[in-house]
């Protein structure tokens, strides 16, 4: 049986079991945004090993990636458990390539060819899915806001490393250029991850407490957290 949702009312979801007696359009929001933070997840696994670590300059840097594709496809892995538990099944995705996997097409998602590129896409990049895992941390679907929080936690070291990688590269005049030249390639891609600014779907998913911002309001939130950033690096933020 399904429940209505009162339009003063704080939506709590606990289990499986009263996820099922969600209204219908609960239910797809859900599904749509934990499948597609889980096929984030594994292909960013694949990103480290394919794209990132045979930029790496050393072994120590070569780890670093490495270890870092194990927490994404561990990450993967925990967004397929609660997924499982609501009858979807992602394993299809472990048998695509990157290419084929459609929720995050953008190419320019996958094909960093520098450094420099590396280190702004974990930098300034990753903190577009902060912003988000932040506010999926709060869900009203509880087994899911738990679960983030274990992904957070890697994240916030993710960031970092992009933060070592960008400030060495800072430290001169040509790795400035060479990080400026990145932020203008990759920032249009990073605005684009929040989608169209102020959607009817994100209005809904803040009303059932799947979300605590629209889109429009989710990059504003992005923008004041890695302006500073750039600013920091002697870099412009692209317009």
């Amino acid at each position: 049986m399904t429940i209505a949702v009162l339009d003063d009312e704080e939506v709590v979801v606990r289990t499986p079991d009263e996820f099922h007696r969600m209204p219908r359009d609960y239910q797809k929001m859900l599904i749509s945004q934990v499948t597609i933070n889980t096929e984030g997840e594994l292909s960013g696994g694949d990103d480290y090993v394919q794209m990132f670590l045979p930029l790496a300059p050393d072994a120590e840097e070569r780890q670093v990636c490495a270890e870092r594709a194990a927490e994404e496809y561990d990450h993967y892995k925990i967004g397929k458990r609660v997924l499982a538990d609501l009858g979807i099944d992602t394993t299809y995705m472990e048998t695509q390539a990157v290419s084929e996997r459609m929720l995050f097409a953008d190419e320019r998602m996958h094909s960093c060819t520098t450094w420099a590129e590396r280190g702004v896409y974990s930098y300034i990049g990753e903190e577009t899915a902060m912003v988000m895992l932040r506010e999926f941390a709060e869900s009203s679907y509880k087994p899911w806001a738990e679960a983030v929080r274990t992904i957070i936690l890697d994240e916030k070291i993710h960031i970092a490393h992009g933060a070592r990688v960008c400030r060495n590269l800072a430290a001169t005049e040509e790795g400035r250029t060479e990080l400026q030249a990145a932020l203008e390639r990759l920032w249009p891609m990073f605005v684009g991850i929040f989608g169209s600014a102020n959607t009817k779907r994100s209005k809904l998913a803040v009303r059932y407490g799947l979300r605590r911002t629209t889109n429009g309001e989710a990059i504003e939130l992005w923008r004041q957290k890695v302006g500073p950033r750039v600013a920091n690096l002697g870099l412009r933020v692209p317009e």
